[in-house]
């Protein structure tokens, strides 16, 4: 059985007895919260290895030297928080090596009542969410002042990342904290120069980033982010500054620790963004580390490393594996072959929208718009007046909300451009609730001419943008799941999209379940079967439009039942179950309709924990239903 290994807290406590110089212990620290973060993203499967260990040693000196009683919320404590957020797992282990955070969490990163993969205040020590990019800085100022008018003088410090720098909020928070004279406030640009999965450099280049920092009044100051006495320096000198704010920009490397992991691939991608990585990755990379903390400690006279070891947990076995964003990628590049006039941007999430096809192909006709949705969505906007067609890409948690005014604003220009929103519902919860998009229906519904469309399988999702380019003469939201799926149903024998039509997928007496999207519609027709075998007959039909629904089609599909479930994969309010509801109310139905979605934020943890502990797992819903049957 494959093995993997932790340094626990003995051996933590031990090091920090032991080792006497302050910044040998940082270096040495920071080494092992490494050896954990990786363990950590191994076992759970998925997290953020490179823009952890790019900050590692910058987190490592802040919490171990720099600050005074970090985030304990004294009169005089220092604060720390990560507006960048993908660094949490490095944070996490620093913590538990501090013994700030139970030690026994090491085994919950990204599960259920465990530690979320963003930031989360419901987690100690985390003082600020992240969500979307770019609110760090301003969190910060709204702190600063409170702690103004309670009369506490503690500094703050918050770590942003370079990419994070193409959001528009960061430049809008400088100047009012430059002109508050919040000299309380420091900020640290870890700056690895790689977003993502692309340099930062050959996606929207930052420029002279001092020069930037200096016009808007800032202190600023840049080092290696890797030379403990250098930051001291910085820190030091910052602390005296007393009539502005401070930013710091350090010279990064991602992935640093780990000498493949601090490179880019050959094909220009970088591979240590996110995931978790393979056995042999991960075995390669221990080492490494770990040659480096046993060295540290024989300098300082100190026995090498003990580590805990534990079993690599199994995998999910898929049946028939469904990957839709695949299927998307390879319809989008034949329709971009068939239509000139098709133009795909990209928010920095080129591989996970399935775009590198779309950019090696047709580069001039690819634009990479960085972190930047509200610029992007706009330059769609000005595309469309000149006759193109854009198609226009990011995590459907971002796509609905950050442009969502200029969504609506390309609207009331009544031209055609196509949305998708991939990364879409309530799954993959590891990433947590900053990433679940589950309301981006009710945040896009009412925008006028645009329809809305969530494919089921492989097949479904290749209709769904071949109609979207070549059939639909107004504007779509295609909602994309990203993970793979077990495909458990078959669409209906030449089944072909209709506008606010559905299919229906098992046939049923007792009641009928209306739902959308793989997840979803898999645990119904789970449902459907379990319930089966205790004499229920649950029909189950699928609807992928989620805001335009045909009155007819619905009457005349539902009209042998008295009772109508809805499945969200989305907020029960404003789902498409109210959409469902609503229609139903028009015709002036006696039906009684019952709406399963998400009733709370989402949580975080691995797929199966979640879908259960919001009762969306088939078993729930079986049960629920029958509840409702009497």
């Amino acid at each position: 059985m494959e093995r993997l290994n932790y340094v626990p807290i003995s051996e933590i406590r031990r090091v920090k007895d032991g080792v006497k110089d302050p910044i040998f212990l940082s270096r040495i620290l920071a080494d092992i919260f490494r050896i954990n973060t990786l363990y950590m993203i191994t076992f759970s499967g998925s997290g953020h290895i490179g823009s952890s260990f790019s900050a590692m040693d910058i987190v490592t000196l802040l919490w171990t030297k720099i600050m005074r009683n970090p985030n304990e919320n004294k009169v005089d404590s220092d604060t720390y928080f990560s507006s960048k957020g993908h660094d949490v797992p490095g944070l996490y282990a620093l913590l538990m090596g501090l013994e700030k955070l139970d030690f026994e969490y090491i085994n919950k990163l990204r599960r259920l009542d465990g530690l979320p993969g963003h930031p989360d205040v419901e987690t100690p020590y985390i003082v600020a969410n992240t969500g979307s990019l770019g609110m760090g800085i301003s969190k910060a100022r709204g702190m600063a002042i409170a702690n103004r008018l309670d009369k506490k003088s503690g500094r703050f410090y918050v770590l942003t990342g370079d990419g994070e720098l193409q959001e528009g909020q960061i430049w809008e928070s400088l100047q009012p904290a430059a002109n508050g004279n919040f000299s309380e406030v420091t900020v640290i640009v870890d700056h690895n120069k790689i977003q993502s999965d692309l340099e930062v450099k050959n996606t929207s280049d930052l420029g002279d980033l001092e020069a930037k920092f200096k016009s808007f009044g800032w202190e600023v100051a840049r080092c290696d982010g890797h030379n403990l006495d250098a930051l001291v320096k910085v820190f030091d000198r910052f602390n005296k500054i007393k009539d502005r704010p401070q930013v710091l920009i350090a010279d990064t490397v991602k992935g640093k620790g780990v000498s493949f992991m601090e490179k880019m691939g050959g094909d220009g991608l970088y591979k240590f963004h996110s995931g978790a990585p393979d056995f042999e990755t991960y075995q390669k990379a221990l080492t490494e580390i770990l040659a480096r903390v046993n060295k540290g400690l024989n300098d300082s006279n100190q026995p090498p490393m003990t580590l805990v070891e534990v079993g690599l947990p199994e995998k999910h076995s898929f049946v028939n594996q469904q990957k839709l964003v695949s299927a998307y990628s390879d319809e989008l590049l034949k329709l971009s072959e068939e239509n000139k006039e098709l133009v795909v941007l990209d928010a920095d999430l080129m591989l996970d929208c399935g775009l590198i096809p779309m950019k090696e192909k047709f580069p001039d006709r690819y634009i990479e718009s960085g972190i930047a949705e509200q610029d992007m969505v706009s330059v769609a906007g000005g595309l469309a007046l000149r006759g193109k067609l854009p198609v226009v890409h990011s995590f459907a948690c971002f796509l609905s909300t950050r442009p969502n005014e200029q969504i609506y604003n390309n609207a009331t220009e009544k031209k055609k451009i196509i949305y998708t929103g991939t990364l879409a519902g309530l799954l993959p919860a590891t990433p947590g609730h900053s990433h679940q998009s589950v309301r981006d229906i009710s945040c896009l519904a009412s925008v006028p001419g645009l329809h809305m469309i969530q494919p089921s399988n492989e097949a479904e999702t290749r209709m769904a943008i071949r109609w979207a380019v070549n059939e639909n003469q107004e504007s779509t939201y295609l909602r994309i799941v990203s993970i793979a799926c077990d495909k458990l149903f078959e669409l209906p024998e030449g089944y072909e999209l209709s506008p606010g039509k559905g299919a229906l997928l098992r046939g049923g007496r007792d009641a009928v379940i209306i739902g959308y999207g793989p997840l979803m519609l898999g645990e119904a027709v789970r449902a459907s079967d379990l319930l089966a075998t205790k004499g229920r007959s649950l029909a189950v039909i699928n609807l992928p439009w989620l805001n335009k629904i045909d009155e007819e089609w619905l009457m005349s599909a539902v009209r042998e039942f008295k009772t109508i479930f809805t499945l969200d994969d989305h907020y029960i309010d404003f789902g498409q179950g109210m959409f469902i509801g609503n229609a139903l109310s028009k015709i002036k139905s006696d039906k009684k309709v019952i709406n399963f979605g998400v009733r709370e934020i989402p949580r975080s943890g691995h797929n199966a924990e979640v879908l259960k502990y919001h009762g969306l797992d088939y078993e729930s819903l079986a049960e629920e239903i029958s509840s409702h049957l009497g």
